[in-house]
């Protein structure tokens, strides 16, 4: 069976939503507050629990058509709630339209993430980006997996932290995570073997001394993300025989209250050729709105785009569900700005 096949159909395979049915929970889109955009898969990494699967090789990139036709749509909803706009990658940094597009949000007050793996920012051609993020206010959310070097290095890749301390250090001078700057900087933390994140609170209080004693860096917040079962990660689990045991960690850990706080509820996540998803993993399960199968190729092209959608159409619509929602579930929950 061609693996991309294979990954749509362990998706469809749903005990998530069999576990909801027997709760009596229904899961729909209540508003939206977010448009997260996968600006394309070209990264200057290739982390081990990245889900996308982005790398240097990968040659997928959001062309200025598209997102030209995403802001036309934004604009076709003046009185929308949508507040944010998400931007992630690969490294987004490496689309050529990537600050055009950022000028465009911001124009239309629109809040911006830039979820940026650091060392990004030392790339040649890069040298400015931190000055620009920070001339527009750019809320940056940055992957730091560890505050020690070896763990680090271990899942991102030999020299990741070093440069990542670097430019932290940067981003501090421009005055980032400093207070009262309005200028936010938050840091990401994954597991690096095969566990649920520990408690964000008193990780984050970690982080900050052991960072601020080291290297005398600030910052505002820390963001404990579950690595989900899918995609590189889940290569990983399946390699070192522990996918199962992973998965009944996961679905033993479920928290019924967590339901009500899932960041889907709240999102829609548009592919680099402007598909819409319930949200990044579902994305990365090549799962859209419309429920097309196929490869990705496939998807992405011929799945209904965003600016197809009339945006009341997309709220109180039934969000699609597979076994990896177990992980944004578990425990203390997780979404992309941490625990729910």
């Amino acid at each position: 069976m061609d693996q991309t096949i294979h990954l749509q159909l362990s998706a469809t395979h749903d005990p998530f939503g069999a576990r909801l049915r027997s709760e009596g929970h229904t899961l729909e889109r209540s508003e939206l507050l977010t448009l997260q955009l996968n600006l394309g898969k070209m990264c200057n990494l290739a982390c081990h629990h990245c889900h996308v699967e982005a790398g240097p090789h990968r040659t997928e990139i959001m062309t200025w058509e598209t997102m030209t036709q995403i802001l036309d749509w934004i604009d076709l909803h003046p009185n929308s709630s949508l507040q944010t706009i998400d931007l992630t990658g690969g490294a987004p940094e490496m689309n050529p339209h990537f600050r055009p597009l950022v000028v465009e949000l911001r124009k239309r007050g629109l809040h911006v993430l830039d979820r940026c793996n650091l060392t990004i920012l030392q790339e040649p051609g890069q040298e400015d980006t931190a000055a620009f993020l920070a001339e527009h206010q750019v809320e940056i959310v940055a992957s730091l997996p560890c505050y020690l070097e070896d763990n680090v290095d271990s899942q991102r890749g030999q020299g990741v932290y070093q440069e990542s301390i670097t430019v932290l250090n940067q981003l501090n001078t421009l005055g980032y995570g400093q207070p009262d700057s309005g200028l936010h900087l938050n840091l990401v933390y994954n597991p690096t073997g095969y566990n649920l994140p520990p408690d964000q609170v008193a990780l984050e209080i970690d982080y900050k001394r052991e960072l601020k004693e080291r290297y005398n860096i600030l910052f505002n917040r820390l963001f404990t993300i579950t690595n989900m079962p899918i995609a590189r990660f889940e290569h990983a689990l399946k390699r070192d025989g522990v996918y199962d045991s992973y998965m009944t960690k996961l679905t033993e850990a479920y928290q019924s209250v967590n339901v009500e706080n899932v960041m889907c509820r709240q999102l829609i996540s548009v592919g680099w050729q402007g598909s819409a998803y319930d949200c990044d993993f579902n994305q990365m399960l090549l799962m859209p709105l419309n429920g097309l199968l196929g490869t990705e190729k496939v998807v992405e092209t011929k799945s209904r785009k965003i600016w197809e959608y009339p945006l009341a159409s997309l709220l109180g619509k039934q969000i699609q569900t597979g076994s990896h929602c177990f992980g944004c579930t578990a425990g203390n929950g997780s979404s992309c700005t941490g625990t729910l």
